[in-house]
């Protein structure tokens, strides 16, 4: 069975970019684009609440190297 042409590889908790980067590379794909959502936590403060970003998720697109 043929790879995708087109891959998403998320970099994990824990994990560097550089070593996101290798593992599109190992897996025979180039990347194309990056995108990065922030992750947000409620917080209430004086009855109010606060959205607060605590995190962001990191999602390279990745093309086949042919």
């Amino acid at each position: 069975m043929s790879k995708k042409i087109k891959e998403k590889f998320e970099v994990i908790e824990g994990e560097t970019i550089d070593a996101c980067l290798d593992r599109i590379k190992a897996a025979g794909y180039f990347p194309v684009r990056r995108t990065e959502e922030p992750i947000f936590a409620e917080r209430i403060e004086n009855g109010k609440v606060h959205y607060v970003p605590v995190n962001r998720k990191i999602v390279y697109e990745a093309k086949l190297i042919e």
